[in-house]
């Protein structure tokens, strides 16, 4: 009856699930892949200490993490903002009272559900191969080329962003919900004024909606640095051509079960962790410039 009437251990007991799982299997793997950062570890022998030398070696002998980080820089740098302006021109689009506009919604939030799924990933290789999609509608038009998009070290990464830029549908969702939080009376005030729609888009839609593109970019550009699946499949987990769609993640997958060398894959693993809060960190601190509340 005691314990029952203890509504501090009850709340204990039924939140412990959460608490076991978030020490063994996120807290209790990040402390260990700091230590074995330090670390000389092939996962068939017990890790041998050796300081920063993973970190020194990232630097200044090995040249393909460059490459990665250039690339994986270029990939967030092109499809994060494609993919918020594509998102807040569709959620603008559905934000009109008009019958069926659900079944819009939910088709156009579809490929967000689907986008980053190994079946969809192979898809996108064939539609690029040189007997792909691509190809067959160029033909269709009197451009014959027998180009593989995937294969082409200028348009390689081009495809991955265009996959990207695809799963939308997250974003939209986000967008369209901060869109209906905008009072109407804003607009038809404006339009007393004699304000046009690239003017009210400009000075009520955007400041009122920055909170919502804040929260956003910030989602996006994190989930940018980790994105693996596609690079790993239309690559054939090889990053080519050229390294091209060599991606950081996909590089750290290779020095961790390729190579085995899980010590040097975890020293990776933590500094991309600092470049990703170093670069939210700066769109914080530059939110203020651009972000408006209602406060």
């Amino acid at each position: 009856m005691k314990l029952r009437e203890n509504d501090h251990i009850v709340g204990y007991v039924f939140v412990s699930p959460f608490i076991l799982g978030f020490l063994i299997f996120t807290l209790f793997p990040m402390f260990s892949s700091l230590y074995f950062s330090f670390t000389e570890y092939d996962l068939l022998s017990a890790p041998r200490w050796v300081g920063f030398a993973n970190y020194q070696k990232m630097f200044t002998d090995d040249d393909k993490i460059i490459d990665s980080i250039r690339v994986t820089l270029t990939y967030v740098l092109t499809s994060v903002p494609m993919r918020l302006i594509i998102a807040l021109l569709v959620a603008m689009l559905l934000n009109r009272a008009v019958k069926g506009i659900g079944l819009y919604r939910a088709t156009y939030y579809l490929p967000s559900l689907i986008g980053g799924s190994v079946a969809v990933s192979i898809m996108w290789r064939q539609i690029f191969g040189d007997k792909g999609l691509i190809n067959a509608f160029l033909g269709s038009i009197g451009v014959h080329t027998t180009t593989s998009w995937i294969g082409l070290p200028a348009t390689a990464l081009g495809t991955l962003v265009l996959l990207s830029v695809w799963q939308f549908g997250s974003s939209m969702l986000i967008f369209l919900a901060g869109l209906k939080n905008i009072p109407g009376t804003y607009y038809e005030a404006a339009s007393v004024d004699g304000a046009g729609p690239v003017r009210k888009f400009f000075h009520i839609t955007l400041p009122l909606l920055s909170p919502i593109i804040l929260f956003n970019l910030i989602l996006q550009t994190i989930s940018g640095f980790l994105t693996f699946t596609p690079a790993y499949i239309i690559s054939n987990g090889e990053g080519g051509p050229l390294n091209n769609t060599l991606l950081y993640s996909l590089y750290l997958f290779h020095r961790a079960f390729v190579f085995f060398e899980m010590g040097y894959a975890s020293a990776m693993a933590w500094f991309m962790l600092i470049l990703i809060g170093l670069i939210t960190l700066v769109i914080f601190k530059t939110s203020k410039y651009w972000v408006h509340y209602e406060s």
